[in-house]
Formats: structure tokens, sequence, C-alpha cells
């Protein structure tokens, strides 16, 4: 069986629709908190990493070896989908800078493909203009080497390096009892949002089965990918 890595940093932020994506594919996924856990000792067949409401800019030792951790999986060409913090992780581990940003992003937000985007074998499937759920105060420079694949006025949203590690500042993944546990856990992103979470909840909602739809064919595209390798 197939062996997929799932990196968390917070118990309330795990794979979402991903786990049910992956395991019908045949893929076993095993999960870890790194921050309590550390790392496993091989990234297998497919590396996710998820979010969390720490900064990579942190000094904390497991953030420093995460960092290299990714660096070496993609370096090697294994399949990365890499979410918020994830996507974050993904572009310091290759040389990008990460920085907060001009707002904070939190719930349903416009995005809009990149030229680079249409073309991309899984973004050219997506639509543009995107509505994509957001939970992210920072955000990142693409690393040297990065193709840019959705942006809006705030930043850049995802990017890909190479032909299969892709980092979304946006969540695909998120059900709705995610989004119930994220309004709970960080309910100062909601105030300074001006938000509140029964909106957040009710806005999102319509658009999760597009979402997981969409996040679907990304899997399918890496896990193709990942088969061509072997």
């Amino acid at each position: 069986m197939k062996r997929a890595v799932c990196l968390q940093h917070v118990p309330f932020e795990g794979p979402g629709a991903f786990a049910h994506l992956l395991e019908t594919r045949g893929y076993q996924v095993e999960r870890r908190l790194v921050p309590a856990e550390g790392l496993p000792e091989d990234a297998w067949d497919f590396l996710l990493v998820m979010g969390g409401p720490m900064s990579v800019n942190d000094p904390d030792a497991w953030i420093q070896a995460e960092l290299a951790f990714i660096r070496k999986a993609v370096q090697s060409g294994i399949p990365y989908v890499g979410i918020c913090l994830g996507s974050q992780l993904l572009a310091k581990a290759l040389g990008g800078k990460v920085s907060p940003g001009s707002k904070l992003e939190v719930g349903m937000t416009q995005i809009r493909l990149t030229p680079e985007g249409r073309q991309d074998q899984a973004f050219r499937t997506a639509p543009d203009p995107w509505e994509v759920f957001e939970w992210h105060g920072e955000v990142f420079d693409l690393p040297p080497g990065a193709v840019p694949l959705a942006a809006n006025e705030v930043c850049i949203q995802a990017f890909r390096y190479g032909p299969n590690a892709y980092g979304l500042l946006f969540h695909t993944e998120m059900e709705r009892t995610g989004i119930d546990t994220l309004c709970c856990e960080c309910a100062s992103d909601v105030l300074r949002a001006k938000a509140d979470a029964p909106s957040l909840l009710r806005q999102a909602e319509p658009h999760l089965p597009n979402l997981h739809a969409w996040a679907d064919k990304l899997i399918a595209h890496l896990t193709a990918s990942s088969a061509s390798r072997r």
C-alpha cells in the first residue's frame, strides 16, 4: 500500500477532505502532530502539510527541522501539497520570504488565476475568478524557480515548484466541522476580521462541494504523476 504523510501543527487543522481523496486512491494516510510528536523518518509517497496559527519565522527548533524535511522531500520529487502554513513552509524551505500581509484574510475570498495558472495541469480546471476559503495573516514571496498560479490584490495565493509541489494559501480541504472548530479555536482572528462564526459558515458552506471537487482533481493529478515515476 502507498503511504501519504500528513504533517499537522495543531490538532484542529487536519487533512479534511484530502484524507478521503488519498485513501480512495489506495494511500494509507499517516498523521503527525509535528510540534508534539516530531517528524517521521520519511515522507514516503506523498507529503501533505497543513496549516496552523504559528509563523514559519518563529524560532522553534521543530520549524527548522520541518523546513529541512520539506526541502529534502520536494527536491527528491515526492508529490507535495501545502495548505496555508504548509504553503508558507514550502516557500521558505525553497528560499522564499514569509512576512505579515497587508490584511487578515478570513472566510470566503475571491482570487484569480495567473496566465501560468491557466496552463497548469491542475489549476486550469479551477474557476476564474474563484471563491476560496482562507484563514491567514502572513504571505509569501515566490521562491526562486517557482511558478505563480493564483493571486488577488493582497498577495500571491498559490504556486508550483517543479512538476508536482503545490503551495496553496487557501483551504480546499475545509469541511463544515473544520470551520466550526477554527472559529472556536481562533476566535480572536474572527474578531480581528470583523466577522462572526455563523456568517463565515453560512458564506462558506455552499462553496465546499466545489472546493472538494477541485481538490479531487489536484490529488488525481499528483497521484497520477507519482505513479508515472515508478
